[in-house]
């Protein structure tokens, strides 16, 4: 449903649907859920607004829009200013622009290395697509459930697979694997794993025992999974100099 205050728009002459919903599905295609790109859309409308003039804006349950702007914080779309009731405003969208495309081409530099590491020593490049959530999820699990010594990821969408793999984690844990978690701020994560807080992390990157590897995209509706050594060994490398970036 279109959100009133837009519908509103419309009467300019301005074919405002389309673009509206050009923009959220794009927004969707980077990591927010829609009501988190509705959100989003909302306070660049508005400059700034509190959870229910977003929720009238956008579309989205009064009951929900607090969590939803709350998470665009957490994720760097979003700022929050203490008060009653609480003000949120938005990210420039330039900004955001700047982050993915620097996140965009630091990814395809980082594919173009390993498809040289690959080339130089000979081997089959093996990377199996695995189309939708529920099935990239199990594969993360299995991941997990198969690491011996560590395990590594790196999402800006920490509780989403904590949810679905709450007790895959705790296994993991509780075998005494290094796990180490890089994730967005205000994304909780359990005790006995080893976090560093991200603010650009925009896809999901998965390492076990330096051996497999796994690439997902920000919706985890689809991934790359290798078991090839020297590819997932270059992702860890990779994933490992992010760790020791500051900010």
């Amino acid at each position: 449903m279109m959100p009133k205050d837009l519908s509103r728009l419309l009467a300019s002459g301005l074919d405002l649907r389309e673009e509206y919903e050009k923009a959220s599905k794009t927004l969707e295609s980077i990591g927010l859920s829609t009501y988190e790109a509705r959100g989003y859309i909302a306070l660049v409308a508005h400059g700034f607004g509190s959870a229910e003039t977003v929720a009238e804006t956008a579309g989205i349950p009064r009951t929900s829009a607090y969590k939803v702007l709350q998470s665009l914080c957490s994720k760097g779309f979003a700022f929050a200013a203490q008060g009653r009731p609480m003000i949120f405003r938005p990210e420039a969208p330039a900004n955001i622009k700047e982050r993915v495309m620097k996140h965009l081409s630091d990814t395809f530099d980082k594919l173009d290395a390993v498809h040289e590491v690959l080339r130089d020593k000979g081997d089959p490049q093996l990377v199996y697509t695995i189309m939708e959530k529920e099935r990239v999820l199990k594969k993360i699990g299995e991941l997990m459930d198969s690491a011996t010594e560590s395990f590594i990821v790196s999402t800006p969408t920490f509780s989403e697979i904590r949810e679905h793999l709450r007790k895959n984690i705790e296994n993991a844990v509780k075998r005494g694997i290094k796990f180490t978690v890089i994730t967005a701020p205000m994304q909780k994560v359990p005790g006995g794993i080893d976090v560093h807080r991200k603010k650009d992390l925009i896809a999901t990157d998965v390492i076990a025992d330096g051996q497999t590897a796994l690439i997902a995209s920000p919706d985890l509706s689809a991934c790359g999974f290798t078991d090839n050594a020297y590819l997932a060994k270059h992702l860890e490398n990779f994933l490992q100099i992010l760790m020791e970036h500051k900010g």
